[in-house]
Parts: C-alpha cells; structure tokens; sequence
C-alpha cells in the first residue's frame, strides 16, 4: 500500500511474504473415518486475497504454498482461514489464525503452529463507522428541562463484501441503559461498501426528580455512566436472514468533556460474545511463516548520498572495503538481505562489475577448482538473487511447457526398489522418467537464444576468471558457469515450480517425487557434461547410479558444453530469439460487456486475461483464441473506476483507442497488480492521457463530470509516475530505503567491524580466530575503516527525517480520525 504525504511526499509501502506449510490434527467429520478436502485462504480482514490448492482427504494437510503481495490498503486484522471444500453447498469453514495489524511484527520470518481458533459470524467483521454526537437540554411539553442525545450518523467504509457483492447496510441506532433499549434504523443503502447514511436521531436522556440545573451539557454522574450508544451494521436480506457487519459502543460518558459535540471514527468490533464458544473444542493447527513489512520511503534526493556511496562499490580498491560487500559481510547469516542490494545495483547497471569483483574474491580463496562457487558466500547469493529477477521470464518460456505437461498428466515415475508399490513395473517408471528428462534437458539447451544479456555478460566473466584463477585445468571454465545455470537455477525451479511462478501451487506429493528425480539428474548431466568424467559418486541412491548410466554418452557432454559457451558469449544473440512475446501477467476477472446501455449482473462476464509484452488479451477459457485483444501500444491509461459506476469494488478501467474496457479483478491486491503492471508496460506510449474520467460513462453521461459527450475530456488527473523497466520493475528509492534500514539495524556489527579495522592497523601480527576481525573480510583496514565512518554517518543523516515523520504521524494522525479510527468502546 502506498500512502502519500502531501507535506513531505514520504510513501508508506506495505508488503507481506510468507509460506502456508501445512495443518494438523483438524476436526474430523462425525461420520466413522471421513477426511476432508481441505484449502486455505489468506484475508485481509473479510476480503480473500490469497488461496491454495485443495488437499483431498486428509486432516493434516500439507501446502508448502509461498506469497508475496504489496499490501494496497489499510487493514486491521490478517486472517487465514481453514476451509472444507464442499461440491454442493458453500464451503464450510473450519477454523482461522487471525493477527492485528500491529502484532504482525512478532512473527516476522518464524516458522510456528498456531492453534485454529472457531469461526463465528458474528465475529467476521470490517470497516469503519463515522458519529458525531451532541448532548442538548431542551424544555419538554410538560415543561421540565430534561438532556436530549443527538446521534449523527454520518458514513462507512470498507464494509465487507456479501457473496462476493457489495452489501445493502443499514445502521441500528441504539441508547442502552440498565433499564431501556431505544432503538432506530437508518435507510438500507443499496450496493455500496461505503454508505453515506448523513442521518440524525435524537434520544431523551431521562433525569432523575432531584434534578437541579447546573451549568450547560452537564450531565449527573450516576446518570452517565450507565448509558451507552451502540451502532450495529447490517446487511438487508430481503427474503433472507439480515447479515451482521460490526457494532460500535460508545459510552455517553465522552460528552462529559465535549461542551459542544463529540465526532469520532470508529473500527467495527465483534459482537461481545462474538469470539466466544460454548465449546473449547480443539480444531487442529496451521503452520505459517509471516513476514510483514512497512517501508517508509524518504523523497528521492534524501537517499542520494547512501545510493552513491553503494553505487561506486564496484570501483573501490580492494572490493572488501565497499559498501556493499560490509552490507553482506554483517548479515551473513541472512540470505536475502541482499536482494534489495542486487536490486539496486540492477536498477543502476552496477550489478554486472560488482559481482565481477566479488567473484574475484571469492576465487582467490577456492583453492580446488571441483569446489568452486559452492558456498554460501556473498558471490553465490548475489548471483542466485540475480537469476531469480532477471531469469524469471527465460524459464518461463523454457521450462513452463514441459513442466505443465509433467503436473498436470503425470506418469508414474518412481524407480526406488523400496518405495515401488505391489505391481508397478520398475522398467516403465524408467522409461517415464527418461522421457521427462530428455524433455527437460532438451528444452534447456536449446534455450540460449532466449538467456538474458545480464545473465550472459555475467556467466563470461565467471569463465574467464575460473580461467585465469585455474589456468590447467581445462573444464574449470564450464564448471564455473553450470554450478549456477544447472545446480542453483533451472534444477531448482525444476523441483519447485510454484516457487518461480511456474505452476499455481505446490504440486502433489508423486509429483513432486518425479520433478526431485528429474532435478536430480539435469543438476548432474550439467555437472558431467561440464566436467567431462563420472558424476556417478554424487548420487547416494544405488538406483540413481544405475538409472544415470543410461545417460553416459558423448552427446550429452558436448551438448551441455555447447550450451554453456553460448550463454557465456557475449556476441549478439539474432533478434529471433527475442521474437516471442513475454508472459507478463494471467488470470481469471470478469469483464463489463462493450457497447451495451444495461447496467446488470449480465453485463458482467467471467473471461481469462493474458497480458504478454505485446498485448492485453481475453478469453473464454485459457486454451481458447482470445475473443478480444488491445495492443500496448494503443493503451492510453489505466486507473482505478469508481464504486459508484456498477456497485461493484476493485474496478479498473483499460482507456484505449477504442472504448473503455471496465474490468472487475477478485480483490483488492490482484486490482493493485494489474493496475500497476498494465500502467509500466504502457507508461512509454507517446499518446498517453493526462486526465481521465474517473466513472463510466452510462445512459448519455459521465456519471463524475456530467459530460454528455463520449468524447469529453477526462475532469482528473491521471495517476503520475516515473517510467520504469518494464521487465524488472525496480523502485530504487524503496531498496534505498531498505538498504538504510538494514544498516541502521547492524550498528553495533558495523562498531565491531570499526573497532577490527583499528586493531589491525595497530597489531600487525597473526590473526587470532577469537579476535573480532576474524569473523570479518578486511584486506585494508584504512579503507574499510573510512567506508564504514561514511556509512555511519549517512545512517544518522538519515535517521533525522525519518525520526521527524514518525513524530509527525503519531501526532497528525489524532485517535479517532479517519486515519486512525478508535478501536473498541470510546472513553
């Protein structure tokens, strides 16, 4: 999510990443030995952003299902929930983990069970509700002066979706007292998520005989504090049961210091006994890793003294004494921290010398050349972050074919003499698999047309410094190159598909079973075509030894170093192998038909969407041709569409040479991504729009501006934004920003490391392995040292504003405004 500052343009981006791994010991049926076929969601409070696969019949269900999104909008609870697929009734829901927004950090990246807590409606609730109430004295009929409550229920937002629809609400407005319930009801407002109800109701505040005026809006102490208004928010069911949405209680006791009146917003709470069960059955338990993130992005010119510093690393003498490498060398122990790093550096053509000089390194201390680029050093990682942003298309386009073909038909392919079951032929498993992975194999080294030119610029250098660095050993330059290509690339994307984007969800356990071997065996052709001996002792299975003997021909070897010298040229590859368009973006969303004056639920059809880097297309179903296509080119905006156009939320609009074409996407994330992906690959078009209408055009008129002309011109602004990389789509400032806070979180590393630098320049004797320089890589002390003076002092620059915000948030943002609405009773 992206929230904008207007004083000081600071981006509030927040982004959750994580695994569903598995259930345990869920509630069984009633009925003697029924399993279940069970899913799970992920919600933004009630809005489903995320769903697995379904796990037929079994009570600890294993989904191994990885997520990332950008977070859009705020929210105030994160949900997973356990549902039981049901074929002819709703989806039954078995339980859920839910977390506030505020808790999310203490799980951050820790895998841990949760236990399933029940699901109760009347606990399944989100929004906000705006009140303004005022305390009058009035004289009655009989004429005694008596205290008169008015309530002004004034709108809400964010009210959940019902059945995948916005709701009809209405609000019930209730005084509430040991002995009275007053209550009233607004207009039921039809197809809205966000009601402007703008009604007022007045409630008679009874007084006691001994009353006695004192001063204005004062009201008696026993009086008071048993009195309270509560706002319950419903959804009209017409002919059905009314839905509840969330209550609100506000004690009367708040006017005691509002001489005038009392406005607030409020966050919509459970029913009291809303999370409360009669039972405290055990309902099993859900294995999550969370990882949630809020990046608070300075303006750009705050980030250019650290961008710098980080961006002239791979021309500092020695390489050790850079920015960069002391931000790998005190998180070492943490994988991808360097992924903001690598970005960065990608973003600014920087990444290609940096890794360069950092391979050198690492080479320098590889003192055998079977052992090279095998750890875990800063080289590997960077690469390996590299692969995954730049590569993510190369695989689709090579290995997406076949492993559809794999998961979605699978043939038996076990060979294990111990996991073969009764009447399996061990022979036709073996077929099965060579076949798999001659597929794979052949797709792969036919690919090198289509390897990118990063890849390609960076695969050289690595051959020609395992060259120089081993200059008799005759494989060592393939070696270098197949350790990343094969064993940390397409070998490991072979075995988890769904972690590339490759496939929608983890496959099933047999299939997942075939890919191991298929990976296996591609990650040791690579190795024995690149080394050109016997790979035969990596395999720990005797059954792996025999099955790869079948592969000991010289083709293999001279096909594998054929590719690996074409993907480590750097010669001009033909413009063929960039002739197909990229996949950029596909899924299922429903579509407002073209050139009809209807307004209705028929007008809306589900089609599939494919987005490649040449056009925007729809279909009846994804293997059918698409029905109806807009070139990039031709794409003059995309925005997001007003509820208010068809009562329907996460609208977008396609503004192109022809009319609009209104889309509704699932839910708010997936509204997000397309929005944000079709705006990068048509941000370049030379006649893009600079305003746009922000509702539809329906029955002769914009409904926003009131333009009775097809062709007047838009009444706002479109959404601004800097072009970007269409294929890597790299926000440098927000990997600045993560940068800095990387940094600023290993301080006391960084002192160590300061404090090694002087020991050195002092002590020049041996290094002892307890001394802290030890765990550090410093070649020159004096240089490290005034890298990391510079770093220190660029962190605290920093510190300033983002000290000065965060003190500027707190206060700004008063509890009870619509940015930070009150949680639970007012007081």
């Amino acid at each position: 999510m992206a929230e904008e500052d207007s004083r000081e343009a600071i981006r509030v981006l927040q982004s959750l990443r994580g695994k569903i791994c598995e259930a345990k010991n869920l509630l069984p049926y009633h009925l003697p030995n029924k399993m279940r076929d069970c899913f799970c969601t992920i919600n933004l409070d009630q809005e489903e952003v995320f769903r697995t696969k379904v796990v037929e019949k079994s009570l600890s269900p294993f989904y191994n299902e990885d997520f990332f999104f950008e977070i859009p909008r705020t929210f105030q609870y994160l949900s997973f929930y356990i549902y039981d697929k049901s074929v002819l009734q709703r989806d039954i829901r078995i339980g859920k983990v839910s977390f506030k927004k505020e808790d999310l950090c203490r799980f951050t990246d820790k895998e841990t069970w949760f236990s399933l807590q029940p699901v109760d409606s009347n606990s399944e609730v989100q929004g906000k509700v705006h009140l303004e109430l005022k305390l009058n004295e009035v004289i009655t009929d009989n004429g005694t002066m008596c205290q008169q409550l008015v309530v002004h229920i004034k709108e809400c937002q964010g009210l959940p979706l019902v059945n995948g629809q916005s709701c009809d609400p209405y609000a019930a407005v209730s005084l509430v007292g040991p002995s009275r319930n007053d209550q009233k009801k607004t207009k039921v407002k039809k197809k809205t998520s966000n009601p402007q109800f703008n009604e007022t109701f007045y409630f008679e505040v009874t007084r006691s005989s001994s009353y006695t005026k004192k001063s204005q809006f004062q009201v008696e102490e026993e009086d008071i504090e048993k009195l309270e208004i509560r706002i319950d928010l419903w959804n009209n069911g017409n002919l059905v049961q009314d839905a509840f949405l969330g209550e609100v209680k506000v004690p009367v006791k708040v006017l005691r210091s509002n001489t005038s009146s009392y406005e607030a917003w409020y966050w919509l709470q459970p029913r009291d006994n809303g999370s409360k069960s009669s039972k405290t059955e055990d309902l099993g338990s859900l294995r999550l890793n969370i990882c949630y993130a809020e990046d608070h992005v300075l303006p750009s010119e705050c980030y250019i003294p650290l961008r710098n510093l980080l961006l002239k690393s791979p021309d500092v003498q020695p390489i050790s004494a850079s920015a960069a490498f002391i931000l790998g060398e005190v998180y070492r122990d943490k994988y991808d921290v360097v992924l903001p790093l690598v970005r960065l550096l990608l973003h600014h053509q920087k990444l290609v010398p940096f890794l360069a000089a950092v391979a050198d390194l690492e080479l320098k201390d590889t003192q055998e050349a079977n052992t090279i680029f095998r750890g875990n050093s800063l080289a590997t990682r960077c690469l390996d972050e590299m692969m995954k942003i730049v590569g993510k298309h190369y695989l689709k386009v090579t290995l997406k074919p076949i492993l559809d073909e794999i998961c979605d038909s699978p043939k038996p392919c076990e060979i294990d003499p111990i996991k073969l079951k009764e009447g399996d032929n061990v022979e036709i498993h073996k077929e099965n698999l060579r076949y798999y992975v001659d597929k794979v194999f052949s797709a792969i080294i036919c690919s090198s047309m289509s390897c990118p030119t990063l890849m390609s610029d960076v695969f050289y250098s690595l051959r020609q410094m395992a060259t120089r660095r081993f200059p008799n050993d005759p494989h060592v330059q393939y070696s270098a190159v197949s350790s990343f290509v094969f064993l940390r690339f397409f070998a490991v994307a072979v075995v988890s598909p769904h972690s590339f984007h490759l496939r929608p969800h983890h496959p099933d356990n047999q299939t997942t079973r075939t890919l191991t071997l298929i990976s296996k065996t591609i990650q040791t052709l690579g190795c024995w075509g690149s080394l050109s001996k016997s790979k035969l002792s990596s395999f720990k299975e005797a059954f792996m030894c025999e099955f790869f003997k079948t592969f000991q021909e010289e083709m293999y070897t001279v096909a594998v170093k054929k590719f690996l010298e074409e993907i480590s040229s750097t010669e001009s590859k033909e413009p063929s192998g960039m002739s197909e368009p990229v996949l950029l973006k596909e899924g299922e969303m429903l579509k407002r038909a073209q050139g009809r004056n209807r307004i209705g639920k028929k007008n809306f059809k589900k089609r599939w969407f494919c987005l490649t880097s040449r056009e925007l297309a729809y279909h009846k179903h994804p293997e059918k041709e698409p029905v109806y296509s807009i070139s990039i080119k031709n794409i003059l905006a995309v925005e997001r569409l007003d509820e208010s156009s068809f009562n329907r939320k996460n609208m977008f609009q396609v503004i192109h040479t022809e009319k609009p074409l209104y889309v509704q996407a699932n839910n708010c994330v997936e509204a997000s991504e397309w929005i944000e992906i079709l705006s990068r690959v048509s941000r370049c078009n030379h006649r893009r729009l600079s305003v746009y209408h922000p509702s539809a055009y329906l029955n002769g008129n914009w409904l926003c501006c009131k333009g009775n002309s097809e062709n007047t011109l838009g009444c706002t602004q479109c959404t601004a934004g800097a072009p970007a990389d269409i294929q890597l789509d790299i926000d440098g400032d927000r990997e600045s920003e993560k940068i800095y806070f990387l940094f600023s979180m290993s301080m006391p590393k960084l002192q160590k490391m300061e404090e090694a630098c002087g020991s050195i320049a002092v002590y020049q004797g041996p290094q002892k392995e307890s001394d802290d320089c030890f765990h550090f890589t410093i070649e020159d002390s004096v240089e490290t040292f005034k890298t990391l003076q510079q770093i220190k002092s660029i962190v605290q620059k920093l510190s300033e504003p983002h000290e000065k915000h965060r003190t500027k948030r707190s206060t700004s943002a008063k509890y009870g405004s619509e940015e930070n609405p009150i949680v639970g009773k007012g007081s």
